[in-house]
């Protein structure tokens, strides 16, 4: 099947206001475009020097989100052009995507990673450390990044319960947080959860951003 085929199966499976993220890390411009003239317009990438190559090199209209573990030596050459970060896993980097952001003059949207998973080697505040982040305070006076929401990736397995029940717990904790914390921010609304292996699931649960990748441009060229 095309990516164009693929990507309009992808779509068909979920609902009007779950947000597709196609995942594209390690996949050629010429896949990308497929997309594009399918009408995709975000695209996820963890890398931060393949993504500035695909930004400088394709259509300004994509959103790019970043969806890998972020290093704050990085930041820098994507706070130009970034509409998402999906990946925040504490404050000091939320302060420095606030000061390279302040330096171009943009509002970066970010969102907490929650570490739900039974694997220890996922990233993310456990929902204990992202409670006192948020109770001290300090985040408020960031002015050039907005948190829109929470991320989330389940464990790698075949348990379909244990699955839910990590997506459940996330979208519990996001409820929790945004009655205390963003109450009246619109913009607090994302829960990042789901990829190709287990996206239905996060939907099902809640989910309202999806990172599909290798449903759409099929198995990664490393």
């Amino acid at each position: 099947m095309s990516i164009k085929a693929n990507l309009q199966e992808v779509l068909a499976g979920i609902t009007k206001d779950v947000t597709l993220v196609a995942v594209s890390k390690f996949h050629p411009n010429e896949s990308i475009m497929e997309a594009y003239e399918a009408g995709q317009r975000i695209f996820g990438e963890s890398k931060v020097q393949e993504m500035t190559q695909k930004y400088e090199t394709l259509p300004k209209d994509i959103e790019w989100h970043f969806i890998g573990h972020l290093q704050s030596n990085k930041i820098k050459y994507m706070a130009p052009y970034v509409t998402m970060i999906h990946a925040i896993d504490s404050l000091s980097l939320l302060k420095e995507i606030d000061k390279h952001a302040k330096k171009v003059n943009r509002t970066i949207s970010c969102l907490l990673q929650i570490h739900i998973a039974k694997e220890e080697t996922k990233f993310g505040f456990s929902f204990d450390e992202c409670r006192t982040m948020l109770n001290e305070e300090e985040w408020k006076k960031l002015d050039n990044i907005r948190i829109c929401g929470v991320m989330g990736m389940a464990t790698n397995c075949d348990d379909q319960k244990e699955i839910r029940e990590e997506f459940k717990s996330l979208h519990t904790f996001f409820k929790e947080i945004k009655e205390e914390h963003f109450k009246d921010e619109e913009s607090f609304k994302e829960i990042s959860m789901g990829m190709s292996g287990d996206y239905e699931i996060a939907i099902e649960e809640g989910s309202t951003m999806v990172r599909v990748g290798s449903k759409i441009f099929g198995e990664r060229i490393y």
